[in-house]
Formats: structure tokens, sequence, C-alpha cells
């Protein structure tokens, strides 16, 4: 059994609104390279640096897509009112949803904990997936991939 997206077409995924809006699908992301971050509010390195982290590439305007999947597979459950306290408490600049019904999704992209990352090419190819922030290096690691990964776009479309 495989246990890992890389090199294959990202699944579709179970997301619930947050904030009863339309949720996207993975096919709305095509065209451009898309980095998704599954983050718990009760995880201490998703709100002291993923998050910062995920606000930055949407802050410097890359050309990269962001989406946020809150998942629980342990601990508290949170509100969809505490998860919209959020986005201002964090200054949250992208989008995100809750994963259904508790880690679906999370699942289905072989995530190892909260943060988990998983950066997606423009064609919709999953090219880096990783869990963790900054203790095992990851948020360098995404920064070198997601500069590859933009060089490839613009060679491909110059």
């Amino acid at each position: 059994m495989e246990f890992n997206l890389v090199g294959k077409t990202i699944p579709e995924w179970q997301l619930l609104p947050i904030f009863n809006e339309k949720v996207p699908t993975v096919k709305d992301f095509r065209g451009k390279p898309l980095l998704i971050l599954f983050f718990y509010l009760g995880c201490p390195g998703c709100k002291g640096r993923a998050i910062p982290y995920a606000n930055r590439i949407v802050y410097e305007d890359l050309g990269v897509n962001v989406i946020g999947i809150h998942t629980r597979f342990a601990g508290k459950v949170y509100t969809d009112e505490q998860l919209q306290a959020i986005k201002e408490e964090f200054h949250m600049r992208f989008p995100y949803y809750r994963d259904k019904p508790e880690a679906t999704t999370f699942n289905t992209y072989f995530a190892g904990g909260t943060p988990h990352w998983v950066l997606v090419n423009s064609e919709g190819t999953v090219v880096q997936s990783m869990f963790g922030s900054d203790p095992n290096n990851a948020l360098l690691r995404l920064d070198l991939k997601i500069k590859e990964l933009l060089q490839s776009h613009e060679t491909k479309e110059g």
C-alpha cells in the first residue's frame, strides 16, 4: 500500500465550510501551484509557525494559491465560531475549511500530523508532502521546493 501522494494527482478533498461559503474543489485550483496546510487549533506549531508561514506566502504573492484545512485526528473539537475567530486573531489571509467528518481528507492525503504541508503543481500533481514546521527544517525545505516549482512553472509558461 502506498502512503505518499508525491508524483500522483491530488485527490478530491472532503471539506465543510466554516464561513457559509462554497467549498472549492481541487479542480478550482488548477493552472496555478497550490499549497495546502493541514492544521489544528490545538497545535502550537500550527499557530506559532505554520499559519504565519502560510500568511507570508499569500502576502508575498508568489503565484501560489494557499488553502487551509482544519483537521482533528485527536483532541478537542472546535466549533465553527472558534474557527471563525482565529481568522482575525491570526490575521489569516488564506481560505480555510473544516475537514469532514473528523480527519477524512487528512487520512486521504496521508498526513503525518499537524502541521502537514502538501504542495501541488499547476497540473494538479503533488510535488511535496511533509509534516512539521521548524524543528525538522520543513519550512526551509518548503521554501526551496516552492521556488523550484515556480521556476519550473515560469519556464513552461515563458
